[in-house]
């Protein structure tokens, strides 16, 4: 052991002489924990609402949507889906997407989002299948021949309608029928055989599913509208795009998730830097008690300062001495407010403690995410500051002249 090492050690657990000197130690390692707790709390927060909120986003929606100019009337299909399957590319799958009412006989009429899936392909671009609640996406294509066509429900709007399997509900699209001197909006009855569940309150409370078939005929569309593309990795979209408009030409129009959602992730990001920095002032105030009490100390110990230097112990080394002092204060509260942190996310977020209200806040509880790179930052960042807190104190330590410092005593 070092004697730097040993003497910084000494003086960071004696307690007779400067007790009020160990307390602000022991003040400053406090609020260094508080601060450093604080921010990874708040960083597996803002993490957790982030990946919650995207996981949830691209499981209910495709990774990339690519629109044809005038529609995909007249083109193959599956010729077209065959060119969109770049490495990459894990499923596609068209759709017929358009706005329209439903109603029950128990319940008013409710706005809808009516999108026509090809159910053999809808589950490689969606998660609809794992969000099935009851029914089945096999039954919109296995109907009887006198059987009414069927449809899937977001669970808010079978909760809104009062409807559950088996029941009727009336779809009123804005297509137009038109007979001798009138027009009226077209009316079909459906049969609900299925209920899902995907944990976006927007799309649980307003998306209906049907057969491409269907919607086509309550849309007065000849085609599908877009092609889903289901991605091996969604970080990759941006990138994919890119290389399908340079492969497609100006006939077709791309669009992926990052895009489609960019402003709701700029402000959590937004927020999740600004909650950091608010949170980061903590660990700022905790480093000035770390400057505070080396300072009270090298006035303490300057007696012991001057009687070193004349027993031939370099500046260099006084410095040390109070550079160990600040740097132990600084990673024992760094390392106790990190474990504390991972602690309290962890509870919170395994036993679900902060539940929200899912109509407005999309999610239905707080869920904590910590990222090692997060975890890293904040270890390294609390640190760094504790270490620039101890430069001035310790300068002053090493500039102290010893015969000035022994003729006060």
């Amino acid at each position: 052991m070092s004697f730097e090492w040993f003497i910084a050690r000494r003086y960071l657990t004696a307690r007779r002489r400067q007790a009020f000197i160990s307390l602000i130690s022991g003040v400053s390692i406090l609020g260094v924990g508080v601060g450093v707790m604080a921010l990874v709390v708040a960083l597996g927060l803002m993490t957790g609402v982030q990946s919650e909120l995207r996981d949830r986003i691209v499981g209910s929606t495709a990774h990339v949507y690519v629109y044809r100019t005038g529609g995909y009337e007249g083109q193959d299909l599956d010729r077209e889906i065959q060119q969109l399957m770049l490495p990459g590319v894990a499923g596609a799958a068209p759709a017929v997407v358009g706005k329209g009412m439903m109603e029950s006989t128990v319940a008013d009429a409710a706005p809808v989002d009516l999108k026509g899936i090809d159910p053999s392909r809808e589950e490689q671009v969606t998660d609809i299948r794992a969000a099935m609640q009851s029914g089945s996406l096999e039954a919109l294509l296995s109907r009887k021949p006198d059987a009414k066509d069927g449809v899937i429900l977001g669970a808010g709007l079978a909760k809104d309608l009062r409807v559950s399997i088996g029941d009727l509900v009336w779809l009123l699209t804005p297509s137009l029928v038109v007979g001798p001197g009138t027009a009226a909006a077209k009316t079909r009855s459906l049969e609900v055989v299925g209920i899902a569940k995907f944990g976006i309150y927007q799309t649980d409370a307003f998306q209906t599913f049907v057969t491409l078939e269907t919607a086509e005929q309550m849309l007065g569309k000849p085609a599908p509208d877009l092609i889903q593309l289901k991605l091996n990795d969604l970080e990759q979209a941006q990138a994919i795009s890119r290389q399908l408009e340079e492969k497609l030409g100006l006939k077709y129009s791309v669009e992926n998730w990052t895009e489609i959602n960019g402003p709701l992730y700029s402000a959590l990001w937004l927020e999740k830097v600004a909650i950091s920095l608010t949170i980061g002032l903590i660990v700022m105030v905790a480093a000035l008690n770390i400057v505070a009490s080396l300072v009270l100390l090298v006035m303490e110990k300057s007696r012991d300062i001057a009687i070193l230097r004349t027993m031939g112990a370099p500046a260099r080394a006084i410095r040390r001495i109070f550079v160990f002092q600040g740097l132990t204060i600084g990673l024992l509260g760094t390392i106790s407010g990190t474990i504390l942190g991972l602690i309290v996310c962890y509870v919170a977020d395994k036993y679900r403690l902060i539940h929200l209200q899912s109509d407005v806040y999309q999610i239905t509880y707080l869920p904590f995410r910590v990222r090692p790179i997060d975890i890293a930052v904040v270890v390294i960042s609390a640190v760094a500051v504790c270490l620039i807190a101890t430069i001035y104190p310790s300068r002053q330590a090493g500039r102290l002249d010893p015969a000035e410092a022994l003729r006060n005593q």
